[in-house]
Order: structure tokens, then C-alpha cells, then sequence
């Protein structure tokens, strides 16, 4: 639910109005406040507000009900688009966010060598993976703790703040202390336990879409996490389940335009996991950029066809220059920068 204020409506009158709401319960007071209009947002059990008892102010202009399930991850509640900091970068700005790295944390020599080649190619954040949720229980797993400590290093040495993914509730302490950017992968979209662990903290989570997720349920399990105070949330558009083989998932990028609308969080897109095939890579993110997104997230390996873990669509330190600049070059029609 959304009350329109009247233009120029003061400041003890909007407090009074916000003393009857409260006295309904059961929602929360969200005030969005415009150049000349102030809105109040009703997040919560809104059946139990009485809306003549609001109508009767004459500094009400109307009432609209919010259709969408998600509420503080609406536009409509939060006009103005987010911008999320880690530390002195942002994602959502005009400077495009560019994550890469390797998929998995193989040992010292490879993450800081792979660290310092995308630094130098112009990325701003390290991915890497120390816990990896694998298909098959025989696969590797990931270097766990000890492969953090090496993203920590190949951190301190390069400058670049790090984003991993997070598997377990029991590590949440671990990944703030050492994590810039908490990643919740594909498979735990909707661990709605750890979601709801994860909003209780102040760290930037990047949050993927789930494996066969509508972009509803995309936004709702954002919604859990807002839900619970954090507003420090990147949406990954990865890739979703079709009836097509040929590539790893479908990359759906008519998503990007339709969380702009509908959301004021930034999406990143992650042309890796999208399509599972290194040499899609270059053409994905060219379209993911041209579609709006806020940055992308490659993976990048010294070694691909020795890799550990998706080396089949990991890209060399090489190719990932010669991409970088081709996408600046797309990034200024769009008006943004790498």
C-alpha cells in the first residue's frame, strides 16, 4: 500500500498521519520523499489498516495498493535506483561493475596470478569460489577455509575486493570478516533460512537467480533479505533451465530491462554459468552491457583446460583483456564507463 501526500505537506501533519498507521500494526512506515511530494510505503499486514480512517486527512491525496508481493524491492517504493559500496567502488552507478576471477580456488600461484591479470585489464572486484556446490558429490569441492585465506592474500596484494560464495550459516561470521560481497549462489536462492540470516548483517550480498526461477520468486527471495534490514543487494541474472541442451542454462537477458523496471536494486549478469561455453562469453557480455545491466561477473582461469572446476566456460587472462576493452567501448554509447 502507497499514501500520496498532497504537495508541500508538513512535517508535523506526515507525523501525525504516521502515529494512526502505527496504531493498526502490523506494518512498516516507508517515506519516500520527492521534490515537492511525500509518499508513505505500508510494508507488512496492510489488511488491517483502515483506509477511511486515512482518507479523512485533507492532505491525503490517494491511496494505491501495491500489486506485487515484493515491497521494498519495488521501484515504486524506492524510486530512485541503488547504489551499493564496497568500500571506495559502487555497483549501480555509472562506472560498471566488472567481477572475475576463477570459479574455483585452486592454489596460491594460480588466484594471485589470475588476481593481478584481471586487475590489470581493468577489473574492480576478485571473484573466486572457496566452497563449491557441485552436481556430483565426487567433484571437487572446493579448498573450503584454506582457499579463503588465499583470496585474502591475492586481495591484500592486488587491492580488489573480493566476492565469494557462501554455502553454509555456520560461515556467516567468517564471511564478514573476510568477505567484501557475499555471494548466494543459484542453488540457495531460496534458503529462506539463510536469507534470513544474511539480512541481519551489514555486507553487500550478491544475490543469483535460482536454477528455474521466475524473476518474482527472483525478487521475493531479495524481499527476504530487505525484509530482515539489509538493503545492501546486487541481483545476478545466471542463466535458468529450459528444454535447450545445447548450452549450460539460458542466459535470459530480457531480464535485466524487466528488474529495471521493477526494482530499484542493481543486476549484474554472469555470461559464464549463462551459457557454460568460454567462447559465448565475449558476445553475452557485449549484449548484458547494451541491455542495461550494472556489471558482469567472469570467470577467468590461467589454465582453462586444466581447471578444477568450469574450466569448459572460463576464459584466459588474455582473452579477458581484449574483451575489457571492447566492452568500454559499449559501455560509453550506453552512457557508462568501465
Amino acid at each position: 500500500m502507497m499514501i500520496i501526500l498532497r504537495p508541500n505537506t508538513p512535517q508535523d501533519k506526515i507525523e501525525l498521519l504516521k502515529k494512526v498507521i502505527n496504531n493498526f500494526g502490523g506494518v512498516e512506515i516507508q517515506m519516500i520523499q520527492g521534490a515537492d511530494t511525500t509518499i508513505l510505503g505500508l510494508a507488512g499486514d496492510t489488511t488491517t489498516i483502515d483506509a477511511g480512517a486515512i482518507e479523512v486527512f485533507d492532505f491525503v491525496d490517494r491511496i494505491m495498493k501495491v500489486a506485487e508481493p515484493y515491497k521494498k524491492v519495488n521501484r515504486k517504493f524506492h524510486p530512485e535506483s541503488t547504489i551499493v559500496k564496497v568500500g571506495d567502488r559502487e555497483i549501480g552507478g555509472k562506472k560498471l561493475a566488472i567481477m572475475a576471477g576463477p570459479c574455483s580456488i585452486e592454489s596460491e600461484e594460480q588466484i594471485l596470478g589470475v588476481a593481478r591479470d584481471v586487475k590489470r585489464s581493468g577489473a574492480g572486484f576478485l571473484r573466486g569460489g572457496a566452497f563449491k556446490p557441485r552436481s556430483s558429490p565426487y567433484a571437487f569441492q572446493g579448498l573450503g577455509l584454506d582457499g579463503l585465506e588465499l583470496l585474502k592474500m591475492a586481495s591484500r596484494k592486488t587491492g580488489l575486493p573480493i566476492v565469494s560464495e557462501i554455502m553454509s550459516s555456520e560461515h556467516i561470521d567468517k564471511f564478514v570478516e573476510d568477505v567484501d560481497i557475499i555471494q548466494v549462489g543459484a542453488r540457495n536462492m531460496q534458503n529462506f533460512i539463510l536469507l534470513k540470516e544474511l539480512s541481519h548483517i551489514r555486507k553487500p550480498i550478491l544475490l543469483k537467480r535460482g536454477i528455474s526461477a521466475t524473476i518474482e520468486e527472483f525478487l521475493m527471495a531479495a524481499e527476504y533479505l530487505m525484509a530482515g534490514g539489509n538493503d545492501q543487494i546486487i541481483l545476478c541474472e545466471r542463466g535458468i533451465r529450459t528444454f535447450e541442451t545445447y548450452t549450460r542454462n539460458t542466459l535470459d537477458l530480457s531480464a535485466i530491462p524487466i528488474i529495471k523496471r521493477q526494482t530499484h536494486l542493481p543486476i549484474v549478469v554472469d555470461p559464464s554459468h549463462g551459457t557454460g561455453l568460454w567462447w559465448m562469453v565475449e558476445s553475452m557480455s557485449k549484449a548484458a552491457i547494451a541491455a542495461g545491466a550494472d556489471g558482469l561477473i567472469i570467470e577467468v582461469h590461467n589454465d582453462p583446460q586444466n581447471a578444477k572446476c568450469d574450466g569448459q566456460q572460463s576464459i584466459t587472462p588474455d582473452v579477458f583483456a581484449a574483451l575489457m576493452k571492447k566492452l568500454a567501448l559499449i559501455a560509453q554509447v550506453e552512457d557508462r564507463e568501465i
